[in-house]
């Protein structure tokens, strides 16, 4: 029950960070930056966590907590759309294929990295 309530806190910071980031930084690039270093921290506790270095409470307060609520497929679902409805295509594009490609690679470096 600790994890749980501790996933709900920490979840919780993640997602006031992000929500200051989305005022300081631009869209759509806020939520690029939030997913790339959530995809990061993921790759590396699942990394940490396969060679036994992190429990599986600290993994799911991590993982679901902070990552659950740092990063955001929503917001970066629904910022595509406008901007795609705003007429900026190429913007668009960029985004959506920035997000997946570094948030992919950060997480499987990360990976490699803390395993």
């Amino acid at each position: 029950m600790i994890a749980v309530l501790a996933a709900m806190i920490i979840g919780a910071l993640g997602a006031a960070t992000r929500w200051a980031l989305s005022h300081m930084i631009r869209a759509p690039w806020a939520v690029l930056l939030v997913n790339v270093v959530g995809s990061g921290i993921g790759g590396a506790v699942l990394g940490l966590a396969q060679r036994g270095a992190v429990s599986g409470d600290i993994r799911l307060v991590i993982l679901g907590g902070l990552c659950g609520g740092l990063t955001t497929f929503s917001t970066w679902s629904v910022e595509s759309i406008q901007l795609v409805v705003d007429g900026k295509w190429r913007v668009a594009a960029l985004s959506v294929g920035a997000n997946l490609a570094l948030g992919i690679a950060a997480a499987g470096l990360a990976y490699l990295v803390a395993r």
